[in-house]
């Protein structure tokens, strides 16, 4: 497995396997690496005969530079899980070589409507730096083929919208949300959670699933449904940043033609913030 950070290396590498006609499969993530990231491995590894994957912590979509500063960082261990995965290259660049200019001066990518949405709102310019570092990378990488987690559900929505709108030849493959046994779904923030919260934080999916088989059994008052998986999560322990309950194709607010809703949770539990989402097909008379 090739470990490079140097964007001209990156370049010749990936030149060499398109001489040979090769598939580009590629993973963009920032490192500390867990089972889901390896499920996107697997995908890649099914849609390319080269898998290449980035471990990038990109400073331009962090809004607290606390939050920046403390992101766990575990190159090596990462670089070992993703070479038993069977990855070709892993391109780890710095700040400096992404951002040569710092960023106050960077050219930025960003997605109108969808990045000032719900999670958007919440964290100005996240989004911006999302559509900005992996409109980056795949300009470097040039995948046939890009792989992203389902979890991270409007990340998945925006980068979509962007590959269609600027008409590059990717494609867009979600994956689903990988879960630990007891309903958990697989994060890097989870490892934040002390002993007692991680017992339970299986209570974020759980509320979720309530409120999606509220739904499915014809329950429409969706500010209702709100406000009690609120106060359920509050009274758990949570402390419930926002739930959304929006059409799943646009994300924005449900309409009567909506063909089926996403429930988008966010819920802090200590100073983890926890995310998780989950589609509901709508049934029409």
């Amino acid at each position: 497995m090739l470990v490079v950070n140097n964007p001209a290396i990156l370049r010749d590498q990936i030149s060499q396997w398109r001489r040979e006609g090769l598939a580009i499969a590629f993973v963009p993530t920032m490192g500390n690496l867990h089972q889901g990231h390896l499920t996107l491995v697997d995908k890649a590894r099914n849609h390319g005969e080269k898998v290449v994957v980035s471990i990038f912590v990109n400073p331009m979509q962090f809004d607290k530079a606390e939050d920046l500063a403390n992101y766990p960082r575990t190159l090596e261990q990462d670089c070992a899980a993703l070479e038993t995965a069977g990855v070709d290259m892993v391109f780890t660049p710095t700040p400096e070589i992404m951002y040569p200019q710092g960023l106050a001066s960077q050219t930025f990518v960003e997605v109108p409507g969808i990045s000032s949405l719900l999670e958007g709102a919440l964290r100005p310019g996240h989004f911006r730096g999302v559509s900005t570092v992996v409109t980056k990378l795949f300009n470097l990488v040039q995948p046939d083929v890009a792989c992203f987690g389902q979890k991270d559900y409007q990340q998945l929505a925006l980068i979509r919208k962007m590959v269609s709108d600027m008409a590059m030849p990717i494609e867009i493959i979600g994956v689903p949300t990988v879960r630990a046994e007891d309903g958990l779904a697989l994060s890097s923030r989870n490892g934040y959670l002390s002993a007692e919260q991680r017992a339970l934080a299986p209570e974020l999916a759980c509320t979720m699933h309530w409120i999606a088989e509220q739904i499915a059994q014809g329950n429409r008052d969706l500010a209702a449904l709100i406000a009690t998986a609120s106060a359920r999560l509050d009274a758990a322990g949570f402390r419930t940043d926002a739930i959304d309950i929006v059409d799943a194709d646009t994300l924005e607010p449900a309409t009567d033609t909506s063909q089926q809703l996403v429930i988008l949770m966010a819920a802090y539990l200590g100073k983890a913030r926890l995310i998780d989402n989950c589609v509901v097909p709508l049934t029409h008379p």
